[in-house]
């Protein structure tokens, strides 16, 4: 195990760009604010029941067992390869899924901002052309693609202090436009359920940095930049969603224009006013780019080892002749965003519906893995206690299966809350629902026939090295 700095190019700082970059969305702030000033109440809940034992699960884990397989690695240690394979594909497929979605609200703002008659026409070919920037970004370099991510974290966190300040201010001279009174802050069901899994989704994403030990100085930094990360999202995401908030009544705010509205609301229609709500929406925009790298990087990095492993198949695992990256499983992602944001285009109406339609689609396969994760966490301490571990959750069994029961069933919730948004209300819509369950199923049963494929190959190598061995000792007899 590599625990010993390796003259690897990210440190701590690095890497906990990488992490902000990957974990900060703020495609989805707009979706938190939407529950309404409860949001608040949410998020402090969400994050201390949930974030920091998942931060502290993902430490252990990733500096235990450093490897570019990440999530897959784990799971494969703790239930073999079988689970393994079901969790790199869900991991993996689910960029390609989650891609659409993030650029279907790139083009959305994008028409906001720059050209408000723009036909669905023309948004979709930016969301193609976004798909295979995206791609090629990933397939020149690890070090382009990691200059790419950490300048995609420094705008994140502009986007959003600018957000954040400048609802304070506006607030100030014009009063708050929805009540902050800690009534109103505390967790409520009654408005806004249908954006709680979006809190989870949110937050999700700190393992991701365990796929670059490779590029690290020192597996060793991961807890502490993952911990680094976590403190400056928490406190990002809550200043964000207060600044909306501030601006904003809770009825106006739109999954797709929200950000750009609170800007114009922030800035007014002055001189200074349009050059900071074109400025700061351009930022915006470009931290989509910058998430989407991070994440295909990431995940086809775990989608390539597993391939390399006769886990996934072949052309998932082909690698640049010229920049080792992930090409096989990059090229991949890029052509399944491109279906998926045609075939959605057909159904959709709104940009609002076209979002979140598929947004909660590709996030119910982003969290399938994390059902996998945290068992696999307590499997491990169970059958792998001798591995040193340079970083120890502390605390006896006892702790660590209440902290691994609590993040799953977190995930549990967040999965069917995403398909069945009114389940809290006692209700369905199959109109909604339906689509997204179906993709669900899918999804789940193309991941059952590549693992079929991955067995079928695993049986077929071992009866060649069997019938290899049965030949050399006949050869030895001879």
């Amino acid at each position: 195990m590599e625990t010993q700095p390796s003259g690897g190019k990210m440190g701590v700082g690095s890497l906990a760009l990488f992490s902000l970059c990957a974990v900060i969305v703020v495609d989805t702030l707009t979706a938190s604010a939407s529950i309404g000033v409860s949001a608040i109440g949410w998020w402090v809940v969400t994050l201390v029941v949930f974030v920091i034992p998942y931060a502290l699960i993902t430490s252990e884990l990733g500096t235990t067992y450093p490897g570019d397989g990440g999530i897959y690695d784990w799971v494969k240690k703790a239930f073999g390869y079988r689970w393994a394979v079901r969790t790199t594909w869900f991991y993996w497929i689910n960029v390609g899924l989650w891609m659409p979605a993030v650029y279907i609200m790139f083009a959305g703002m994008f028409s906001e901002l720059f050209f408000p008659e723009l036909s669905l026409f023309w948004q979709i070919a930016i969301c193609i052309v976004l798909t295979w920037l995206t791609i090629w970004i990933c397939n020149v370099s690890v070090d382009v693609g990691v200059w790419v991510t950490n300048i995609g974290a420094i705008l994140k966190v502009s986007v959003i202090a600018v957000l954040g300040v400048g609802g304070f201010v506006y607030a100030a001279k014009h009063g708050v436009a929805n009540e902050f009174s800690f009534a109103a802050m505390k967790p409520s069901l009654d408005t806004g359920v249908a954006f709680l899994p979006a809190l989870v989704f949110n937050l999700m994403g700190f393992e991701l940095v365990a796929t670059m030990t490779k590029e690290m100085k020192d597996v060793r930094d991961i807890p502490k930049s993952v911990f680094l990360a976590m403190g400056i999202t928490a406190f990002l995401y809550i200043f964000g969603t207060l600044g909306i908030l501030m601006a904003l009544p809770v009825n106006d705010i739109g999954l797709v224009a929200g950000i750009i509205d609170t800007l114009r609301k922030l800035f007014g229609d002055s001189l200074f006013g349009s050059f900071m709500i074109y400025a700061v929406g351009t930022m915006a925009l470009l931290t989509f780019i910058g998430n989407m790298v991070t994440w295909t990087m990431g995940a086809s990095r775990a989608a390539a080892e597993a391939a390399s492993e006769g886990e996934l198949p072949k052309a998932v695992g082909k690698l640049s002749d010229k920049y080792d990256t992930p090409v096989g499983a990059n090229n991949i992602t890029g052509i399944l965003s491109t279906i998926v944001i045609l075939a959605y285009a057909v159904f959709a109406q709104t940009s609002d519906e076209l979002f979140w339609s598929v947004f909660a689609f590709s996030s119910c396969i982003f969290l399938l893995p994390y059902l996998f994760m945290f068992p696999s966490y307590l499997k491990l301490r169970v059958t792998d206690p001798g591995t040193p571990r340079p970083f120890r959750v502390r605390g006896g069994m006892g702790v660590q299966w209440l902290l691994s029961i609590i993040c799953f069933f977190v995930i549990v919730q967040a999965v069917v809350l995403f398909i069945f948004p009114d389940l809290l209300q006692w209700k369905v819509s199959w109109v909604y629902s339906g689509p997204v369950l179906i993709g669900v199923i899918l999804t789940v049963l193309i991941g059952e026939f590549l693992l079929k494929q991955a067995i079928a190959r695993k049986a077929g190598g071992e009866e060649l090295s069997l019938q290899r061995f049965e030949n050399l000792n006949k050869e030895a007899e001879l």
